[in-house]
């Protein structure tokens, strides 16, 4: 008996190192991006690698982003109330949709790593990324109808190629994975609703 337990007890397997394939038992739930859903790892998918460390390219643009998403989300507020344009409403409404998500996902980032998350939506460096004056703020609130779709889609797309300047500096010296995705989406899907507003503004009554 003392020799089948002790044969029974080498025979154990040995403690995986690392990170191990996704196998046959429960399924793995891998978290998405910012704004994605999770998914199910696929079989033989290796999950729990340790992310690359975040350095100061990184955090820059999630303390520099947080605060130029709010103001496009400021802008996007007074669409409902100053136009009746169904093309500038939707892109209103995608804006919002795409940008409120991120700026959660940015906050929750910045106080995973024990940083002051901004306040308001000013930046150091603001007009490089085409933040809107207060002058400009205020002339879109008293804006109406017409004047208030030409106003909009023009410091909204401004203020995107401001973003799209700031994602391509993340993706050129930045290293958290998460961080990285969230660059790569606020790229290509501002880089489609800047051409969006060009279509929609040429198409306004001058």
């Amino acid at each position: 008996m003392a020799t089948f337990a002790l044969v029974g007890c080498s025979q154990q397997p040995a403690a995986p190192e690392g990170p191990s394939p996704v196998g046959t038992g429960a399924p793995v739930i891998v978290p998405g991006g910012p704004g994605e859903p999770a998914r199910t790892a696929t079989p033989g998918e290796r999950v729990g690698q340790t992310p690359d460390s975040a350095v100061a390219a990184d955090v820059r643009f999630a303390e520099g982003m947080i605060p130029h998403h709010r103001q496009a989300l400021e802008m996007t507020s007074l669409v409902e109330a100053r136009t009746t344009t169904s093309a500038v409403r939707a892109l209103a409404r995608q804006i919002a949709a795409a940008q409120t998500p991120e700026v959660k996902a940015m906050t929750a980032w910045l106080e995973g790593l024990g940083r002051q998350v901004p306040d308001g939506h000013a930046h150091e460096g603001a007009a490089a990324y085409g933040m809107a004056t207060q002058e400009e703020l205020n002339a879109l609130r008293a804006a109406r109808g017409a004047a208030f779709d030409r106003l909009f889609l023009r410091l909204m797309t401004r203020h995107h190629e401001g973003a799209v300047k700031m994602a391509g500096e993340e993706l050129t010296g930045g290293r958290d994975h998460r961080m990285r995705l969230l660059a790569k989406d606020v790229s290509s899907g501002q880089s489609i609703e800047i051409a969006r507003m060009r279509e929609v503004l040429e198409s306004l009554p001058s």
